[in-house]
């Protein structure tokens, strides 16, 4: 993690990292103020609470209350050495806990990562550098190491030679990556989390038997997203790049709707369009793009190569983002293993997905197959001895396409999770599906998989497909795990050189009847590509695309935030078509308006039924106003101190609605209830003094909204690259 620090008045310092500020100060006597405490102490108190983080992780797990456990940690100075301290951590165990638990506890706390890394002893690096936003390796401790050249199965250059190539792509971006974590709990089974440090929101994920394979994954994917802008994918862009001369890439073209909303003349083809608008209700304003918001230009269509013919067809990129998720996107050495990778993935869900909705039983792999692959077999056996039972199947189908599949069961929960795999080879489709479970995941972590189900709506229920594609922690059927399997296993191999494969994978799904089309993207430096099944590798319904398409942020986006402006008859608007919209009162206004807003703030953990709430305040609409004060506190998960605003809010306003009761009788002893700051604010919010409380004023500038700008920042590199790269002046 990058942390930025500014030195502040006298000896005061500000340290910067994610959403989080932390204020250092030194004390009086150190000729500092004493107004907060100082590194070493903020240090102190890491250790403590790390301690107590994994008790409580241990509790939470076993339903063990935490309010009687005490935990407190001090720190032992050598008098002739003061570097040479010990740490004595106690704990205080109310006596009903058994002897089994305190163990347990006391094996937590020795988990502690801060102990972990103060006990191995980290190395300090120190040095001065040209700048701090540059050298995107810096913070890669796996790095490319020109001496040696390591070849794994699917990948056409050394892992060495693939890591340094897209480091250099990243700082010619001028992007720092940080590795955020690293896992490796069983043998051959290595993940991590790595993201950019300028803005923690773009991050991928990375798996591989190796680390440095899982490495060269999680930097793929990296690059593979920035190629298509998914880390974008239905965020504002501000006006600027709205109105540039073009917004996600320069081949990009824009179609006017027609005079009654028809779509656009020369979008899509004659294959696609039933697909996409099959009842004829598609409309031209149904496709403007969610990231400028610009209706004005029309709709922003992409350019995809049909693969049966070399013909180009224009995608809308509402479309895209809107059906496809990060489905069918790879980056690689070279374009041909770029495609093997999409084709896999895509083979993988849309093969997973029937698995799932027809309840299909998979044959087992046998065991004299699974000998074949050592790595594959400790890794499972690991598993097994922490008490996972697991399963490996064959989800081929007989055959037909190259995929696998590993299940994992947990026998303390009941859950169980499905990992999928795809790759022409068996051997590589197996890892794909051991390495996919565990991805980013401890033994905890496993508890939090769902239960199968014999209910079938449960299982072929769209959103369920959804949970699958993200993290694989979606419902399976019972019949999954039936003994008699409805195909015979089959040691199926569409190995080749990956231009064999990307031909081979492109046949399988001909055979299907279906159409590919192909986004090849080389401006970075490494090739990556886009490709597209329609009513095949869609992750959402078409229906979306009408009833739950994400540009309906624009109906809101500036009205909510220039909210503070609004004048009582434009509230009054924004409130109507609120109510109108039949938006879930659940949904957070960062997903309805696509502007991502600190989670810390009373913005980022705003939903549609707190704006609501808060707009019927200003227009003094009491009475709706208390109803819905009444579901915020049964079903809004908010902070504490939200929480007890609305708490006195809903007093007050009872009272305030009662003819019979006067606010000034209870105001004494609801200010000592809730303190004298937030009854102000909730007295004022009633009479209307006080409008929005909580909610800081912003505008279309998207002026204090410093994370979402780090986002717009990071796209501004990639938009500048591309504009140099094609020889076009922003």
């Amino acid at each position: 993690m990058e942390i930025k620090v500014n030195f502040l008045d006298n000896l005061r310092l500000e340290a910067k990292f994610d959403d989080f500020t932390v204020i250092t100060d030194q004390p009086i006597r150190y000729k500092g103020d004493g107004s907060a405490p100082s590194p070493f102490d903020y240090f102190l108190a890491s250790s403590a609470l790390c301690a107590a983080y994994f008790v409580r992780v241990y509790c939470l797990a076993r339903d063990i209350p935490t309010e009687n456990i005490r935990l407190s940690q001090n720190n032992i100075v050598d008098p002739e050495n003061r570097y040479n301290q010990i740490f004595r951590i106690q704990v205080e165990l109310p006596e009903d806990i058994s002897e089994k638990d305190r163990q347990g506890i006391l094996r937590s706390i020795d988990r502690c990562t801060v102990k972990k890394v103060v006990q191995t002893g980290p190395d300090f690096q120190i040095e001065v550098v040209e700048s701090l936003d540059e050298d995107a390796q810096a913070l890669l401790m796996v790095e490319a190491d020109a001496d040696h050249r390591t070849f794994i199965e699917g990948k056409d250059l050394p892992l060495e030679q693939t890591i340094a190539t897209m480091t250099r792509i990243l700082e010619d971006l001028g992007m720092k990556i940080e590795i955020a974590s690293w896992r490796n709990i069983v043998p051959h089974v290595w993940s991590l989390h790595i993201r950019d440090a300028a803005s923690p929101m773009c991050f991928t994920n990375g798996k591989g038997a190796t680390k440095e394979s899982a490495l060269c994954s999680a930097l793929g994917e990296f690059i593979e997203r920035l190629n298509c802008n998914f880390f974008y994918n239905d965020q504002y862009f501000g006006e600027e790049i709205a109105n540039a001369p073009f917004v996600h890439y320069p081949n990009e073209r824009w179609f006017q709707p027609g005079p009654n909303d028809e779509l656009p003349e020369g979008i899509l083809d004659d294959y696609c369009l039933p697909i996409y608008d099959p009842e004829g209700e598609l409309g031209g304003s149904n496709l403007i793009d969610t990231n400028s918001g610009n209706a004005g230009r029309g709709v922003c269509a992409l350019p995809f190569v049909r693969h049966s013919d070399g013909e180009t067809v224009y995608f809308p990129s509402n479309l895209i983002e809107n059906l496809y998720l990060s489905n069918g996107m790879s980056a690689g050495n070279t374009v041909y293993e770029a495609q093997v990778q999409c084709l896999s993935e895509i083979f993988e869900r849309a093969v997973k997905r029937q698995i799932l909705e027809e309840e299909i039983a998979l044959p087992d792999v046998p065991q004299q197959v699974l000998a074949k692959y050592p790595d594959l077999v400790e890794g499972i056996r690991a598993l097994e001895a922490q008490g996972f039972p697991v399963l490996v199947k064959d989800a081929s189908l007989g055959g037909q396409f190259p995929v696998a599949c590993v299940t994992l069961m947990n026998p303390r929960t009941g859950g169980v999770f499905a990992s999928f795999g795809a790759h022409p080879s068996m051997a590589v489709a197996l890892e794909r599906s051991l390495t996919e479970l565990l991805q980013g995941r401890s033994f905890e972590g496993l508890n939090d998989v769902p239960p199968p189900t014999f209910n079938s709506l449960a299982v072929s229920e769209p959103n369920n497909f959804v949970e699958h594609f993200i993290d694989s922690t979606g419902v399976v059927s019972w019949r999954f795990f039936s003994a008699k399997a409805d195909y015979d296993f089959c040691e199926w191999d569409f190995s080749g050189t990956n231009e064999q494969e990307a031909h081979t994978l492109l046949d399988i799904l001909k055979e299907q009847g279906k159409e590919v089309y192909v986004a090849v993207y080389e401006e970075l430096g490494a090739p990556a590509c886009r490709i597209l099944v329609p009513g095949y590798s869609e992750v959402y319904p078409v229906e979306d695309l009408i009833w739950d398409n994400t540009n309906k942020a624009l109906d809101y986006r500036e009205d909510i935030l220039n909210l503070h402006r609004l004048s009582d008859n434009q509230l009054q608007a924004l409130l109507d078509r609120l109510e109108e919209s039949q938006i879930d009162e659940y949904t957070d206004i960062i997903t309805l308006i696509g502007i991502e807003f600190d989670e810390n703030t009373v913005w980022g953990q705003l939903t549609v039924l707190e704006l609501k709430l808060l707009i019927n305040l200003a227009l003094q609409q009491h009475e709706e106003a208390l109803e819905r004060v009444e579901a915020f506190l049964q079903f809004n998960d908010n902070t504490v101190e939200r929480g007890l605003f609305y708490q006195a809010m809903n007093a007050v306003l009872e009272i305030v609605l009662d003819e019979e009761l006067e606010l000034d009788d209870y105001q004494y002893n609801l200010q000592r209830m809730f303190g004298t700051e937030t009854l102000g604010a909730v007295i004022g919010s009633v009479t209307g003094e006080v409008r929005f409380h909580g909610l800081t004023p912003t505008n279309m500038n998207l002026e204090g909204l410093d994370k979402h700008l780090r986002l717009v920042d990071s796209y501004r590199k990639l938009h500048a690259a591309r504009a140099a790269k094609a020889g076009i002046p922003l």
